[in-house]
């Protein structure tokens, strides 16, 4: 059987060399075929390499809007020029959004005799998340061209993928019958799985968050459910890890642990490498992602590989990967007393905590491993080589 040839295209930074995480990835998947990628350098300088795949990456231009017309220009041009010189015949957009230009390039390549299938993925609520993540101007006129925009890729389309069961099910909503093949987004758990291995727990009363630092990841909710459960326990702390994106909100953050009196019992941490990460998340006694909106949360089955338990919003891919009151516990989204109700719980009842780690920490292992990864786009590439849409309206589902 041919090796597929496969082209990624989106919205991602990548660095020369690439980092350990992206170099593990590309060279799992540059075993099913071979791959290009487009997406962005991590300056404003393009970039041409090859690493487990071949990489043409645009220069990373410091405002978001100017990045999408890069994609739509510069990088439909790149795609029609890989299908024409490097044979490639799968187009994978990684939101509906590029997808847009991948699905002009795959109609710019049909009219030039070339036949090219279109994935289009689906990594988060794509209708609401970003108007979640920071202040949009002019929100109508950018929500009417998004879902324009979105509508158009996924109508040409061949394959979708989710990375959840939500996301699943929204790509169902806009695209009915269309075929959808779902699995998880990559996730290198090696170090997190080290830390969870560790035969002994360091009992603490340490919560941890991790991500970055917007609006639909709730941690406003979190430091007011903490303030609430915390006030028993003079020896709980709050460590809240994470890149600040929405500078705006991030000093509000602050500001909100002074009202609270928090000072002394709230630390913000900035990023780290995965493995002092991993290390934060294996010494907390729980683990808490607050969002209001979230896709799947990869940093949940990261802390879960730590044995450590999860509190989580019961919303998006959360409730795929906690299971209420055997991994950790689910909390509807913006529900502060009810998250601080379980942040007393795991405080309260640290032997219960810690069944819960060793379960998170065993289902951790199962839900992702890199076959299971590869294994999921080998399924979803076959599928978009072989499978002609005579009618969308019928054609069979694959998940």
């Amino acid at each position: 059987m041919n090796r597929s040839r496969a082209c990624f295209i989106g919205g991602a930074r990548y660095s020369n060399p690439l980092d350990p995480t992206s170099r593990k990835k590309f060279r799992a998947l540059g075993t099913i075929g071979d791959l290009f990628v487009i997406g962005f350098s991590s300056d404003l300088r393009p970039t041409r390499f090859a690493e487990g795949a071949r990489f043409y990456l645009m220069p990373n231009l410091p405002v978001p809007l100017l990045r999408y017309l890069e994609v739509f220009l510069l990088g439909t041009l790149i795609a029609c020029w890989l299908v024409a010189r490097h044979k490639v015949r799968v187009l994978i957009a990684q939101s509906p959004y590029e997808g847009s230009a991948a699905a002009v390039a795959k109609l710019i390549a049909g009219w030039s005799g070339y036949e090219v299938r279109l994935v289009v993925e689906n990594h988060g609520d794509f209708e609401e998340s970003i108007f979640l993540q920071r202040r949009i101007a002019f929100p109508r006129v950018y929500r009417f061209f998004m879902r324009r925009f979105a509508r158009f890729s996924l109508k040409h389309a061949d394959v979708l993928r989710a990375i959840s069961t939500s996301t699943s099910q929204q790509l169902e909503r806009w695209m009915p019958g269309k075929p959808i093949v779902q699995f998880p987004t990559w996730t290198d758990l090696d170090v997190f799985l080290t830390a969870g291995a560790r035969t002994t727990k360091i009992r603490s009363r340490k919560i941890v968050y991790a991500g970055v630092l917007i609006p639909r990841k709730g941690v406003h909710h979190l430091l007011n459910a903490f303030a609430a459960a915390a006030a028993d326990f003079s020896d709980a702390r709050l460590v809240i890890v994470g890149r600040e994106d929405n500078k705006d909100y991030a000093a509000e953050l602050k500001r909100q642990v002074k009202r609270l009196a928090l000072e002394d019992r709230v630390e913000f941490v900035q990023p780290m490498p995965q493995a002092e990460l991993a290390s934060y998340m294996r010494r907390a006694c729980v683990f808490v992602l607050p969002s209001v909106s979230e896709a799947l949360g990869r940093v949940v089955v990261e802390a879960m590989a730590t044995g450590t338990p999860v509190i989580g919003s019961e919303i998006g891919g959360i409730p795929d990967m906690v299971e209420d009151g055997v991994t950790g516990f689910l909390v509807p989204p913006g529900d502060e007393t009810k998250l601080a109700e379980k942040i007393l719980r795991v405080l309260a009842r640290p032997e219960e905590a810690d069944k819960m780690g060793v379960a998170a920490c065993a289902f951790a292992a199962r839900f992702f491993s890199t076959d299971s990864y590869v294994a999921g786009y080998r399924r979803l590439l076959e599928l978009a080589e072989t499978f002609l849409i005579e009618d969308s309206e019928h054609a069979p589902s694959a998940v």
